[in-house]
């Protein structure tokens, strides 16, 4: 029987990098998106995949695609927590919005999915978790504002969770990069080279996942070979 893995935002960028990665692997691969729109991409690129529409800012929807991965997908062997988003701004004036809604995007959901199928893998006593966190996580930078502190809140989340699964054999594993080419860079006016290749961060996710269960790898930091943009 294929191993299952969900990897959530998926529709571009490093999530569909990541699903890809597996794909090739030989797994069953779910993913989702927030609108039709990306998920037809998908469907029409990748039409081995499993898609489901859902708005990872909504507590709602994150609750109802639980439920399909755990009762239609099945069981989950790894779950990458991939979902995010980034708007620029400063704490002393940006919006109380654009701060909800990136928490509840980058933190929330992740919570809020990862603790509802958590309880199959704990049965199985196995699984890895990946979250993907950020340079953001470790370092603040000017008009990083909400989504730095929701990176540094996703990283504590990920320690936490690692702590708490250790007896249950769940493998947590934190993963920071730096600049990675994906359309969030859409506009900057720098070369392709200066940034990491999306295809670079699914190969280290995809090899930490291979190690033996009896070792984690429990933080992945990256950056340009250059350093930080």
């Amino acid at each position: 029987m294929s191993k299952r893995v969900f990897v959530s935002g998926a529709s571009k960028g490093i999530g569909l990098a990541v699903a890809h990665r597996f794909l090739a692997e030989g797994f069953d691969v779910a993913v989702n998106a927030s609108t039709e729109a990306s998920l037809e991409q998908v469907r029409l690129t990748y039409p081995q995949f499993k898609v489901y529409r859902a708005d990872m800012s909504q507590k709602s929807e994150v609750e109802e695609l639980a439920k399909w991965l755990n009762q239609d997908f099945g069981p989950l062997d790894v779950l990458v927590n991939n979902v995010g988003r980034f708007l620029p701004g400063s704490v002393h004036s940006e919006s109380d919005e654009a701060f909800e809604m990136m928490m509840h995007t980058n933190v929330f959901s992740n919570y809020y999915l990862t603790k509802r199928v958590l309880p199959a893998m704990m049965e199985r006593q196995s699984g890895t978790i990946f979250n993907l966190c950020s340079i953001a996580s470790i370092m603040a930078y000017a008009n990083g504002g909400a989504y730095s502190i929701s990176k540094h809140a996703l990283l504590g989340f990920s320690k936490v969770l690692r702590e708490e699964m250790k007896p249950h054999g769940i493998r947590v594993v934190s993963v920071l990069p730096g600049a990675t080419l994906t359309a969030s860079w859409e506009g900057v006016d720098l070369p392709a080279e200066r940034f990491m290749p999306a295809e670079d961060i699914a190969s280290i996710i995809w090899d930490t996942y291979k190690l033996s269960s009896r070792t984690v790898v429990e933080e992945i930091l990256l950056r340009p070979m250059l350093g930080d943009i």
